[in-house]
């Protein structure tokens, strides 16, 4: 074999080599970005039609999102957020709406104490961005409690379409503020509640039994019910 041909050879190897490892990054990356993103990822990809627009477009928030100075919440801050939270949420039976206006300014409050720009924070689309790259499961929830909440401006929506926007903002909340998932608010349940310890005691005695045909006044148990108000 001539000297032009070993050359030749050993350039095309040299090609093939690099196209492989070039398709193996590209592999790579995309991979890691499917598992980043998520519903994001496939959302944006049903969107604009070119993987490889999207994964540019994905890779950039990337790059955006590891020049913010974030910083987690304090346990001070979180409690105090948690209990807003509750407010907001116990308000909900009378005032649905104002309800969840304040739930989505809540979380705008805690993306701000966090670090995120105040611009993107106040923007919708720049919001879902910040909060595909570490915070993907909410981002769909996020765009659709911002749905309802349009839609309800315009033109009015159902107490239960108001309620799933409620609960698609305490997800967001949820996942910002680094609060447990089963527990974003400082509420007492009964099973927090201390039961007091039983102590011996001595069974009380028979009451006399009243002389047949004379009346008797027993005692009955007060029972306090609670109405729960139901919305429409």
């Amino acid at each position: 074999m001539s000297t032009g041909a070993v050359i030749v050879l050993v350039i095309v190897v040299v090609l093939v080599l690099a196209a492989a490892a070039w398709f193996v990054a590209q592999q790579s990356r995309r991979r890691r970005l499917r598992e980043r993103f998520g519903p994001e990822y496939d959302r944006r990809v049903e969107e604009s039609g070119d993987r490889r627009v999207v994964e540019r477009d994905l890779t950039e928030r990337e790059k955006r999102h590891a020049r913010y100075k974030l910083r987690p919440l304090s346990d001070v801050e979180r409690a105090r957020y948690a209990e807003q939270w509750t407010v907001l949420q116990e308000q909900f039976v009378d005032q649905p709406a104002e309800s969840v206006a304040a739930a989505e300014q809540l979380v705008h409050m805690v993306m701000r104490e966090r670090g995120y720009p105040a611009e993107n924070v106040e923007n919708v689309e720049g919001q879902a961005a910040d909060l595909s790259v570490e915070h993907s499961h909410v981002v769909a929830g996020y765009r659709g409690a911002r749905d309802i909440r349009m839609r309800h401006e315009r033109a009015g929506v159902s107490t239960e379409e108001l309620r799933q926007a409620l609960t698609h903002l305490r997800a967001v909340f949820v996942s910002v503020a680094g609060l447990p998932e089963d527990r974003p608010a400082t509420t007492i349940t009964p099973t927090d509640a201390t039961t007091p310890t039983a102590t011996p005691s001595t069974p009380p005695s028979t009451p006399p039994t009243a002389p047949p045909g004379t009346a008797t006044n027993a005692p009955t148990d007060n029972v306090r019910v609670h109405e729960t108000r139901h919305t429409t």
